[in-house]
């Protein structure tokens, strides 16, 4: 990371853009741009969700390229060029047939991606996150979850004991900070390969909400939990961060439930809305079966 300074100057970046759509024929306005000389960013999830993007990167990622190819996204054809200022030819090429390539230099490229959605689709499939210790909510309460967060692409939230929420919220929010707390050693490995499989560069991973522990974090506007006993001591330290934290809270439990309720009075928290969810599905015998029927429940202070 450059400490939040580019390698380019905002002039070299307008003429690299000019250079890339010109060779490439494509319009300026439909590429992507993505700056990691600057500080790292969500690129595997941009490339995923861009059919055009160009990324301008300095020195020092070894195993760039591989790391891309790993990700599925061998298939991109890409134009690559090493310097500040654009100049000479450059000629199209397949990111599989780049794999062994050091990025020594400053660097452009212009990256297109045939398979690219036009969006993000809410929702992973559980199949694709890490196989460790975590148990990961069905993919159709995370994508109501997601929903009820009301994310942007700048907000910093905390997630506690909420691996595959972090990573879906990593990526919307591209540009802002997701805070993952894991209590469990096990737990943290699991997130940190997601992490690293998703390509996400926007996730810190911390033991608690302790002052310690979040000490060097931007403060975040937003908590997403899964509750436990742990709720008002969680809620508490949530507080003293941000006196205007916005809560949305899961459990699957009753009894944690009436807890839930007794802090958001207890510390003036105003219900937002109450939600249960209730879901079926079609086994291989022919058969509905009831999934786990979650609450979730939104507030922030009065």
């Amino acid at each position: 990371m450059n400490n939040n300074k580019s390698s380019f100057s905002n002039n070299q970046i307008l003429s690299w853009l000019d250079y890339f759509s010109q060779k490439a024929g494509m319009d300026i306005e439909k590429i992507k741009l993505i700056d990691i000389s600057k500080r790292k960013k969500n690129l595997i999830p941009t490339i995923e969700t861009h059919k055009r993007v160009l990324v301008l990167i300095d020195e020092g990622h070894p195993g760039f390229f591989f790391d891309l190819w790993e990700s599925g996204l061998g298939d991109c054809q890409l134009w690559f060029k090493t310097g500040l200022e654009p100049e000479g030819e450059v000629r199209p090429r397949r990111l599989a047939d780049m794999i062994d390539t050091e990025i020594s230099e400053p660097s452009v490229m212009l990256i297109v991606n045939p398979t690219a959605r036009s969006s993000y689709r809410l929702g992973i499939q559980n199949t694709n996150f890490s196989q460790g210790s975590v148990r990961y909510v069905a993919s159709e309460i995370r994508a109501i979850i997601i929903n009820k967060l009301h994310l942007d692409d700048q907000d910093t939230i905390c997630i506690i004991s909420g691996e595959s929420i972090a990573v879906e919220s990593a990526m919307i929010a591209n540009d802002g900070q997701i805070i993952a707390v894991e209590y469990n050693k096990h737990d943290r490995y699991s997130m940190e390969e997601n992490v690293k499989k998703f390509g996400l560069h926007n996730v810190s991973i911390v033991n608690d909400t302790s002052r310690d522990s979040m000490a060097g974090l931007p403060v975040p506007t937003l908590s997403f939990i899964v509750a436990t006993k742990r709720f008002e001591e969680e809620v508490q330290d949530l507080l003293r961060l941000n006196p205007k934290m916005k809560f949305v809270v899961y459990t699957l439990e009753l009894n944690i439930l009436s807890d839930i309720l007794n802090v958001f009075q207890k510390y003036h928290i105003e219900q937002t809305e109450v939600i249960q969810v209730n879901m079926s599905k079609l086994n291989n015998k022919g058969i509905f079966e009831a999934k786990p029927a979650p609450w979730i429940l939104s507030g922030e202070p009065l």
